[in-house]
Formats: structure tokens, C-alpha cells, sequence
């Protein structure tokens, strides 16, 4: 019965997001209540649960997305994308050029959600095509494969953040495992893919380029733009504290002043506070911007993710209920009785979930309320519990369709027929997901 009514939640999930197009974020309320008076949890008590779960699950993750998004801005503005992406290209050249896209896309990957990363990168990844005689597909997997990952597995991005804080999952081993995790996966979804794909499927390789797809974009004077050592500190400096803070905390000892000093600035919330600070200076101040200008960036990235801050709140809701009505620890039981390896479970629950309900964000919420306690278990220390925030992550990420927006841009802008985007996109982000499987499973050896 428990697991009857968390069924009919989901569907009635899907209903509303797929088939009326509700808000998310309301949608994700709606079936809170519904779900927690099927559970018969106390009237009185639903309303505190939801609220409970909004404002347990964004705390201090508000801090983080919104600093994140406002650095993300201001490096993008300021044209630190583009020279990244360009100096990248220029030294790798033709050979190397997948390496140079993948080490680009990466690097922009960190500051930017997924959508807004394709947005920056897609117009340098043209004309380079362009110039080169290349096939734009073959640029532009390893290039979507990358943002997928970063935007799947590693903090501060908004999945990852808040599954840690859903598992109770250090925010720093995630960091560095999700690194090492990505490699791997980065390499078979991105080159290895590339090449099966172009000999098995070779009509999607097509040169004929049309960048007005692209519409209105922001072009840069390279001269103009911030040098290409100062565009990678800023964009990667919430990567390097937070896991310099994860490091040390191995070394240093945790009660020494010096000890104390590095955990208090290179926690998560003091990291991106910091981070933001430096991108003001370098992004804005030190290019000759006016704090008018500064603030309007930091305004508008604001709004931009106002919509991801509420459907996160909305999982958090969705998780409380199902703890108050005792789903998570009998789907936790569930799962230990059978034998299942937590990684896949996790992975697995999310992967059906997100075929679903097309969000990532969305089924990697929903998917870590349902296995918390198998997380909290193993305490927040423990790499399980980090192994199976990637695990969500890897899931999220799998076969990504027609109930996706991700899905639409990528057709849209690659000139893809529908079956070309299924054959070529689904089955790439199918591959990406079990291939982050593995990579999860292998470090799991090890750790």
C-alpha cells in the first residue's frame, strides 16, 4: 500500500507538469498535500510539514544558488566565456580541438546552469565549425556531454547542492568525487560516443551551419574581453575553495587556529561569498563598470533562477511528507531487504523518474527524498552518501525526450529532425547516465 500510494503521487505528479502544464513548483505542492492525506498524515499537521520542507531545503542553499548565478553573470557578461572558450580552441587546434571544447565547456560548465551554459558556448562552437569545415554535431557532443556532467554532479550547481544537503552528504567530498567521476564519463559520452555515432548514424554530421538559430547574441571584441588566467580563477574559485577547505580539513588540524580559519572560509556559503566579491572586483570594477551596471546583472540573474530556488522548495515539501508519512524509511527498508546496492537504487529511481517527469532537477529531488535515510545512514562523513548524490546525478541526466526543454534546444539549434534528436540526443544522454553508473561504481572500490 505504501508503495501504491507514493505510485499514484508520481503519476498525478506527471499529470499535472506533462499533461496540464502546471507550474512545477505548484504542482509539486499540490501532490504534498495529496499524497500526505493519502498517508493519512494529521490535518493539522500537513501544512507545517510543507513549510517545514520549503524552508529546511532552501536555508542556506538560497545563499549559494543565488551568489553561484550571480558569479555565473557577471564572468558571462563581462565576456570571460568567451576567452576562456576561445584561448582554449587557439592552442589545442584542429587535432585536439574535442579536448578544447570539452576543457572550455567544463570550465564555463562550473558558473553556468546547463541551458544558459549552451546559450554562451553554442555561438563560439559555430563559428569555429565554421571556419574549420566541421560538421557542427561533431563540436557540439562533447560540448553538451560536459555541461551535462557539471550541471548533473558538481556543487554549486543546484541539483548536486541540494541532494547533498537531502542526504546529509559532505558538500566537499561530493566536490572532488564528482570531479573524478565526471573524467570518465566526460570521455565516453563526449569522444568515444562522438566517434560510434558519426559511423552508425553519420547524417546527423551535416556542415551546413545556420547560426541565426542562435537570434540575438552578445558578440565580443577578444581585446575587449578579461585575460584567460584571471576569466578561469574567477569562474573556478567556489570549485577551488570549496575543495582546498575538503583537503586541508585532512591535513590541517581541526582545531588549530589556522584549521579553523581555512573550514570557516572555505565553507560552502563563505566560498561563494567570497567568490562573488572577487568576480565584482575582476568581472565588473577592474573592466571599468559602473556598480549601476553591476547591480542590473546581479538583478536579472537573480530572476533567472527564482523559478529553479521555488522547485527546489517544492522537493523539499515533497520529501517532508514523505517522511512525516513514514514512506522514506519503509522504501529505505525496502531496498535493504532486497540487497540492492544503494548506488543503484538511487540511480534507478532516479533514472525512471526523470523519463517521467523530464526534469533532472525535479526527478533527483523527488528520488532523494524517497532514499534519504539510506543515505543519513552512513553519516555525513561517509563517501556512500556522496557516491549516491552522483548516483542521483547520473540518473537525472538519462534519456532526455520530448518532455524536456534541454530536448528542444538541442533539436532547435543543431537543425535536428525529431528522429535524429532521439537517435542522436536521447541515446547520448542515455549513454552519459550509464557511464556515470560506472564511473560511481568504480571510484566505490576505492573508497
Amino acid at each position: 500500500m505504501p508503495l501504491l500510494i507514493v505510485l499514484i503521487g508520481v503519476i498525478f505528479l506527471i499529470f499535472l507538469i506533462v499533461k496540464l502544464k502546471l507550474n512545477t513548483f505548484v504542482s509539486l505542492i499540490i501532490t504534498s498535500f495529496l499524497i500526505a492525506l493519502l498517508l493519512r498524515v494529521p490535518v493539522a499537521k500537513i501544512p507545517t510539514a510543507i513549510e517545514t520542507g520549503i524552508g529546511g531545503q532552501l536555508g542556506h542553499l538560497a545563499i549559494i544558488f543565488g551568489f553561484g548565478s550571480m558569479l555565473g553573470a557577471l564572468v558571462s557578461d563581462a565576456g570571460g566565456g568567451f576567452r576562456i572558450a576561445t584561448t582554449l580552441i587557439d592552442k589545442f587546434g584542429r587535432r585536439w580541438i574535442q579536448l578544447a571544447i570539452i576543457l572550455a565547456s567544463f570550465i564555463i560548465g562550473l558558473a553556468l546552469f546547463f541551458e544558459v551554459g549552451l546559450v554562451v558556448v553554442l555561438p563560439i562552437v559555430f563559428i569555429i565549425a565554421r571556419e574549420l569545415d566541421m560538421p557542427l554535431m561533431y563540436l557540439g557532443i562533447p560540448m553538451a556531454a560536459t555541461l551535462n556532467v557539471t550541471h548533473a554532479f558538481l556543487p554549486p550547481h543546484p541539483a548536486p547542492t541540494a541532494i547533498a544537503d537531502m542526504l546529509n552528504a559532505n558538500l566537499g567530498h561530493v566536490l572532488l568525487l564528482g570531479i573524478i567521476a565526471a573524467i570518465p564519463t566526460i570521455i565516453v559520452a563526449g569522444p568515444i560516443f562522438n566517434w560510434f555515432l558519426h559511423k552508425v548514424y553519420p547524417q546527423v554530421y551535416r556542415k551546413n551551419i545556420d547560426i541565426s538559430v542562435l537570434g540575438e547574441y552578445k558578440e565580443f571584441d577578444l581585446d575587449e574581453t578579461p585575460g584567460f588566467g584571471i576569466s578561469v580563477l574567477t569562474a573556478m574559485m567556489p570549485v577551488i575553495l570549496i575543495a582546498l577547505g575538503t583537503i586541508l580539513g585532512f591535513v590541517l588540524p581541526k582545531h588549530s587556529a589556522i584549521g579553523e580559519f581555512v573550514q570557516f572560509v572555505c565553507a560552502p556559503d563563505a566560498a561563494m561569498l567570497i567568490s562573488l566579491i572577487f568576480a565584482i572586483f575582476t568581472m565588473g570594477l577592474r573592466r571599468n563598470k559602473q556598480m549601476k551596471e553591476i547591480e542590473n546583472t546581479l538583478v536579472t540573474s537573480v530572476k533567472q533562477i527564482a523559478p529553479m530556488l521555488l522547485i527546489i522548495g517544492g522537493g523539499g515539501a515533497f520529501k517532508q511528507v514523505l517522511v512525516e508519512g513514514g514512506i522514506s524509511k519503509y522504501v529505505s527498508q525496502l531496498f535493504t531487504n532486497t540487497h540492492m546496492s544503494p548506488i543503484l537504487a538511487a540511480w534507478l529511481i532516479t533514472a525512471i523518474l526523470r523519463v517521467a517527469l523530464g526534469s533532472s532537477t525535479v526527478s533527483a529531488l523527488t528520488a532523494a527524498g524517497l532514499i534519504a535515510p539510506m543515505a543519513q545512514q552512513y553519516g555525513s562523513q561517509s563517501a556512500m552518501a556522496a557516491l549516491m548524490v552522483l548516483a542521483i546525478g547520473a540518473g537525472s541526466v538519462f534519456c532526455d525526450h520530448v518532455n524536456d526543454a534541454g530536448f528542444w534546444m538541442i533539436k532547435s539549434y543543431f537543425g535536428l529532425s525529431l528522429k535524429e534528436t532521439l537517435l542522436s540526443w536521447s541515446t547520448l544522454t542515455s549513454v552519459l547516465a550509464i557511464a556515470g553508473l560506472g564511473s560511481v561504481y568504480l571510484i566505490s572500490l576505492f573508497v
